[in-house]
């Protein structure tokens, strides 16, 4: 039997991975989202910095509540960092060699 679906070729003829986009390339949905974050922030700053007034001066939130706020607006508006652990030999520590010319520098 000859089956008529119609199905999408996703590997070139080396077996490589055909679709989607490059490795590294940001996806546009979420710059756009980070492009809106940041223009809203920057045209209400006054109106931010009324509400995290309010909050941290509010006995039932205070000033750690305003802060978490604020932590949550930067999320979306910093991209956040890897952390990268470094290691030495063997995954042990670390070895900083110092000569006295690095010193006078």
């Amino acid at each position: 039997m000859h089956d008529d679906k119609v199905t999408k070729n996703v590997t070139s003829t080396r077996g490589g991975y055909k679709g989607g986009s490059r490795k590294g390339v940001p996806n546009k949905t979420t710059q756009a989202a980070r492009e809106a974050i940041a223009q809203f922030v920057d045209g209400n700053t006054a109106r931010l910095q009324g509400w995290l007034d309010e909050i941290a001066a509010d006995d039932k939130h205070g000033p750690k509540v305003a802060f978490e706020c604020v932590l949550s607006l930067l999320e979306y508006h910093v991209p956040k960092l890897a952390r990268t652990e470094h290691v030495g030999d063997g995954g042990g520590p670390v070895k900083i060699v110092a000569s006295q010319q690095d010193i006078a520098l």
